[in-house]
């Protein structure tokens, strides 16, 4: 509670905690928020731009959201000028009727949050075969933040266990499980992500790839982890508590997880987010060189493939969402990690 109470006096804490909730819930709830399938296409709609939304027509004074459908024409370039119909009224309506899907993994239905009569809605723009991109943002969101929320449950969870009892026993134990975390930390992890995606057959379904990067990731990811936990520990256990615990007949294996291991948090509540953005990061990085999800399923990596050419993103801004999503993400879990290390020092003034 008073971690809490602390942390909601910083305000550039708390709005990227709630960001961070709105693109968790967004991922959570693709589907229904999605007008579209990730795999939808429709060429026709190639390239085209993000829809304005009216909210008040002016000739009828009501107050309803629309949006002007678009036409194109092909300029000497054969690239697709596209102008608003603005004689043409497509009403926005909600909870609409689309795509069938199940809610949660549980119910069947096909209600969408929104949608138009006529045509399509493209909040975000168009890619290049007319897949939406804001629909594809929501599905790629929830490859792009479990990965990071999933490979840094793994890699903490083996990094506690592994450095507490390195810590704990001391000796050979200690020894040798810290020679095996220094050449861990010795290999380049980037390149060290490559080759070891590079050593699985490519045509692995997404799915199989999806599972293959969180494993990847968490064992590249513990050593670090560790090192750290290891340290802390050989401090913890010279505690009288400790003893206390030793004394009253405990194992070994439950003073480390009951005991020494919680002593912990602080530092790895702070770690935690700290790390996430790596993860996430790692997974774009991979998918965007066409090692990671592959098509049509959607993830913030692939989606930036396309923003490779120079010429697309001058005339194609919009498919430069993924990165700002990315950033926005990134840049979120760094602040309320800082904020969360100020928190927790002991040194800080808590007047």
């Amino acid at each position: 509670m008073q971690v809490w109470i602390e942390f909601r006096k910083n305000k550039m804490a708390l709005i990227a905690l709630i960001l961070l909730g709105f693109f968790y819930f967004l991922a959570l709830f693709a589907d229904f928020f999605a007008p579209y399938r990730y795999d939808d296409d429709n060429p026709m709609y190639a390239w085209s731009p993000p829809v304005k939304v009216h909210l008040l027509n002016k000739g009828k004074k009501m107050f309803r959201p629309y949006v002007h459908p678009y036409t194109f024409t092909m300029d000497k370039y054969y690239h697709r000028i596209y102008e608003p119909e603005r004689d043409i009224l497509n009403p926005v309506r909600f909870f609409v009727k689309g795509h069938s899907y199940k809610f949660l993994g549980i119910w069947k239905t096909d209600v969408h949050f929104f949608g138009v009569d006529k045509g399509r809605i493209y909040l975000f723009g168009a890619d290049n075969r007319g897949r939406d991109v804001f629909s594809r943002l929501l599905y790629g969101a929830r490859i792009s933040l479990s990965i990071g929320l999933i490979g840094v449950a793994i890699s903490f969870t083996l990094g506690m266990i592994i450095g507490g009892v390195s810590g704990y026993f001391g000796g050979w134990v200690d020894t040798f499980i810290m020679r095996i975390v220094e050449m861990m930390m010795l290999l380049p992890g980037f390149y060290f992500l490559l080759a070891l995606r590079s050593a699985f057959p490519p045509e692995m379904d997404s799915r199989q790839v999806f599972i293959l990067i969180v494993v990847i990731l968490s064992f590249i990811g513990w050593a670090s982890l560790a090192r750290v936990i290891r340290g802390m520990v050989m401090s913890i256990k010279e505690n009288e508590f400790i003893l206390a615990a030793k004394a009253s007949g405990l194992s070994h294996f439950q003073i480390i997880v009951r005991h020494v291991l919680p002593n912990t948090l602080s530092y790895v509540s702070v770690a935690i987010c700290l790390s996430i953005p790596g993860y996430i990061i790692g997974e774009a990085a991979l998918s965007f060189l066409g090692l990671g999800i592959q098509e049509p399923y959607a993830s913030w990596g692939n989606m930036l493939v396309l923003s490779q050419g120079i010429v697309n993103i001058q005339m194609y801004s919009w498919i430069l969402a993924p990165g700002i999503a990315i950033v926005m993400v990134t840049v979120s879990f760094n602040i309320i990690g800082n904020t969360l290390r100020d928190v927790f020092d002991p040194k800080r003034d808590r007047g």
